[in-house]
């Protein structure tokens, strides 16, 4: 069974879309089976591994209405092991739609049971607010991602979601933890960077990724080609921070699992 990682932060610019695309793409690298769902109506994680709005027929709110299976959603990517179920605006109007009906916050959850035995790790795009879809994907999840900016503003929303996370534990998934907070378009040369990573390391402690994500053009090019990082610009800084992000994150599961064997 798939590790299923949803990538939430409710503050939007903070790299959540570009992480989790990159993070999912670099560890499809590695060689493991990777599912992106795109859980975001603007749809910015499958335009980014190229599957833009008009070549999208089906979508993840035509399997969480039940029109077709995911199975039937999903999609490939230049990344042999990196498939992705899109999204389209549609999404929208499974929020709404979701709202009186039972079991509201498990349709996201029993949709990807149907595929998660077909895949290593499944990375959840949220949209960039605490609304109903992004409690399926918590509801749904065995982690969460949190990237962040290395501003004071953003230390009231992790609060925000911590707060959320701990509730959505206690009422609908006691498995749930947070597998890190990542520092996205980081200066090391600005103090307080510096200084807000060191408040967020008194309170997560190991769970703040050791690598930053820099600010770097190539990564801010790459979506616009439809193209995970690694596969615009290998070489660029952006891609050995990713990389780098989905070894640690790895090692991390591995350290986690009983005998020390990655799913």
């Amino acid at each position: 069974m798939a590790r299923i990682v949803a990538v939430a932060n409710q503050k939007g610019g903070v790299g959540k879309t570009t992480t989790a695309i990159n993070l999912a793409a670099s560890v499809a690298s590695r060689g493991h089976r990777v599912l992106l769902v795109d859980f975001d109506p603007q749809g910015n994680a499958s335009s980014g591994v190229g599957w833009t709005r008009d070549r999208v027929e089906r979508s993840v709110y035509d399997a969480l209405t039940g029109d077709v299976t995911l199975a039937e959603v999903i999609q490939p990517t230049d990344i042999a092991t990196l498939f992705l179920a899109p999204a389209t605006t549609d999404l929208v109007g499974a929020e709404i739609e979701l709202i009186s009906a039972d079991q509201r916050e498990r349709f996201l959850a029993d949709v990807l049971a149907t595929v998660s035995a077909d895949y290593d790790y499944i990375v959840i795009d949220c949209p960039p607010s605490l609304g109903l879809l992004t409690l399926n994907a918590l509801v749904a999840a065995d982690g969460v991602l949190v990237p962040m900016q290395a501003e004071y503003f953003a230390l009231e929303g992790l609060s925000a979601l911590t707060s959320t996370i701990e509730k959505v534990k206690a009422a609908y998934n006691p498995k749930l933890t947070i597998d890190g907070v990542l520092f996205t378009m980081f200066d090391a040369r600005l103090s307080v960077a510096n200084q807000v990573r060191a408040e967020v390391e008194k309170f997560f402690g190991d769970k703040v990724f050791d690598e930053n994500i820099p600010r770097n053009v190539r990564l801010s090019e790459a979506p616009s080609h439809g193209k995970p990082v690694l596969l615009y610009d290998l070489r660029c800084a952006g891609t050995n921070s990713y990389l780098a992000i989905a070894d640690e994150f790895l090692s991390r599961q591995l350290a986690a699992l009983p005998g020390g064997a990655l799913p």
